[in-house]
This record gives structure tokens, C-alpha cells and sequence, in this order.
């Protein structure tokens, strides 16, 4: 039994040509000159155009004359001349007493089974209503940024007013011991809205950690270093930028370590250093405050937990980092670090003891 003959070019041409008219995707058929040899009725339908004045017209004239666009012609002309296709072009339609529409155009050379003869494929996708979803998305991302740091303006702003009450109150008291409550909740204030203000100036999506902890630590130093020719603080950061809600923590966790170091390692008027440092590779970070002071007491893991102290473990466990303090002989070194491994790890946040 033989098989039966292919169809005829001319067949399969008129075969290619009945699927355009039937498309549920707007299609158009041209020739060389760019005049429509086939419309599909999904075309029609969708730009309103009648299907008996379609064939034999350019494309240009169709309607009132809207889809006339020199650049799409010239496009169109390459398309033809096998120079190029048309990937995703994007025109507005505007169209008599109806709404602008966003279309997106693609346009390629159809093989025909006589090589002198040129047709183009074009489809045309109505992407109006994406666009529009698009914009409404971008206008709510941009109102929300507004709203954000109108509101870190704001907190700020409130925590500075808690800090001069507080001031204010530390004056008053006659107790030396509740005076110096007040002086350190001042001072923890003071620190957080520094932080706030940081946050303030910087992206909504991300932050550059250099600049951020570098003003970040000037703000502390100047709310709580007395005596610059005593004690330094020193920021060494690399080019890391993470997103803001990591830098809160890790802000967080540098007041705190700097707040506790200042307190607690150069009693007497003790000159010394502080030094804060971040560094990442990949995933993996650390962040570590070190001071060249007094040292850890003798029984640090019989020591009691202050409220720093508390905050920065709470902290590591959000940021699924692990603490190590550190004897700096003369000092101390606490650092957080963070690994792929320890996140994965459910202790992770907990603290240990390694001498250096």
C-alpha cells in the first residue's frame, strides 16, 4: 500500500491561511506592501473594525487612521525585507470615543511555498489591563515607602521627646542610684532613635551597611562619649547591603554592645578602643564589637544577664546567628555570626565561652 501524496504547497499555504481567519488570537496576514491580506475575527472584534473593509487595505488605514504609525511601518518594512522580526513592540492605540489601549506587537516572515512571494505574521495582545495592574502595583510600593518613612520620621521624632523627658526627670531624682536608671534609659533611648533616623534617610528595600553603622555609631558616640581623647569607636564594614528589616537587628545588636562596652569597660576614666566590624562572604556573616577594657569577670558563666544582655540574645535568635564572647586579653570580643549551617541548626542564637 502506498502512501498518499503531500498536499500541495499551495494547500498547505491555504490550510495556514484558514487557521489565521479562525485564531483566537489577534492576527494579521500582510504582503510586502503591508496591505492585509487576512484578518482573524478575533482582530476585529477586538478593535472594533468591520471584517468586509479589512482585505486588499493597508494597514495603516484601518479604523480612523490610529493604527498609522510610522515607526511600526518602518519595523514592519525590515520584517519584509528579512532584515529583522518584530519581538514584543509596544504601542498605544488610541482610538476615537474608546479608552487607549497598550498593545504589544509581534511580527515575523512566513515561509511561502514561492520564495518571491513575502508574507507577515502579525499578533497583537491587548495589555492594557496588565499595564494598569502594573502601575496601581508601583503607585501602592511608592505610597507605602512614603508611609514608612513618614512613620520612622515620625518614631524618631517621639523618642527624641522620650529622651529629653527622661533627661529632664534624671535632673530631679535625689537617688543617685534612680539618677543613673534614668541616665542609661536616656542613653538606650538616644541610641534607638539614632537608629531610627538612619533607617529614615535610607532605601526602603535596602540598606547600605558601611554608611548605616558608621553614622549609627557617631550618633552613640556623641550622645555618650564624654572624653574623645579617652575612648575611640571605630566602624570597619565592607560593602554589604542587606534588607532593612536585617539592618534594624544588626543595629540594634551594635547599640547594645557598644551601650554595654561603655558602660561596663573603661570604669575609672580608663582610656580604651571600641572596634566594630562586619564582614560577609556569600551567606555568611559576622558582626563582632570588640574593646580593649577591663575584660570579662572571672565567673562570666555564673553572671547575671542584664537587659542588654537579654535584647542582644533575642535579637541573634531572630537573625538565627550564633553569639561567642570572647576574653580579648585586655578586653572583650562579642560577635555574632551567621552561616547557612546555624540557621539550619535549631540552638542556633545560643551563646559560648572561647578564649582567644
Amino acid at each position: 500500500m502506498t502512501n498518499p501524496p503531500p498536499p500541495a504547497p499551495e494547500f498547505a499555504f491555504d490550510f495556514a491561511l484558514a487557521v489565521v481567519l479562525s485564531s483566537d488570537t489577534p492576527l494579521l496576514m500582510l504582503d510586502e506592501n503591508l496591505l492585509i491580506l487576512a484578518a482573524s475575527k478575533s482582530f476585529c472584534r477586538a478593535f472594533q473594525i468591520n471584517p468586509a473593509d479589512v482585505n486588499g487595505r493597508p494597514m495603516a488605514e484601518l479604523g480612523s487612521g490610529e493604527w498609522d504609525v510610522p515607526q511600526l511601518d518602518s519595523l514592519l518594512m525590515a520584517t519584509a525585507s528579512g532584515f529583522a522580526n518584530v519581538a514584543a513592540y509596544e504601542m498605544r492605540l488610541q482610538r476615537p470615543d474608546r479608552p487607549l489601549s497598550n498593545l504589544v506587537i509581534n511580527a515575523h516572515r512566513v515561509d511561502h511555498p514561492d520564495p518571491g512571494i513575502v508574507r507577515l505574521l502579525l499578533s497583537i495582545a491587548d495589555v492594557t489591563a496588565a499595564r494598569a495592574n502594573e502601575k496601581q502595583k508601583d503607585d501602592l510600593i511608592r505610597e507605602k515607602a512614603i508611609l514608612l518613612q513618614e512613620l520612622q520620621h515620625r518614631v524618631a521624632n517621639s523618642l527624641q521627646i522620650i529622651a529629653s523627658v527622661l533627661m529632664q526627670s534624671a535632673r530631679k531624682v535625689q537617688s543617685e542610684e534612680g539618677r543613673l536608671h534614668l541616665f542609661n534609659a536616656h542613653n538606650r533611648v538616644m541610641s534607638v532613635a539614632a537608629l531610627q533616623r538612619q533607617l529614615a534617610t535610607s532605601s526602603v528595600e535596602d540598606v547600605a551597611l558601611r554608611a548605616y553603622l558608621t553614622d549609627l555609631c557617631r550618633s552613640i558616640g556623641a550622645s555618650m562619649i564624654h572624653d574623645r581623647d579617652l575612648i575611640s569607636l571605630k566602624v570597619e564594614v565592607d560593602d554589604s547591603v542587606v534588607k532593612a528589616d536585617i539592618s534594624i537587628s544588626l543595629g540594634l545588636v551594635v547599640t547594645e554592645l557598644v551601650i554595654n562596652t561603655l558602660k561596663h569597660a573603661f570604669a575609672g576614666q580608663r582610656p580604651g578602643r571600641i572596634a566594630v566590624n562586619y564582614r560577609s562572604r556569600g551567606a555568611t556573616w559576622m558582626l563582632s564589637v570588640a574593646d580593649d577594657g577591663v575584660g570579662m569577670p572571672g565567673s562570666l558563666e555564673n553572671a547575671k544577664a542584664g537587659l542588654g544582655t537579654s535584647i542582644v540574645r533575642a535579637l541573634a535568635a531572630q537573625l538565627e546567628a550564633e553569639i561567642v564572647v570572647a576574653d580579648g586579653r585586655p578586653g572583650t570580643r562579642v560577635s555574632l555570626t551567621y552561616t547557612p549551617e546555624v540557621a539550619r541548626n535549631p540552638v542556633a542564637g545560643t551563646s559560648s565561652i572561647v578564649p582567644v
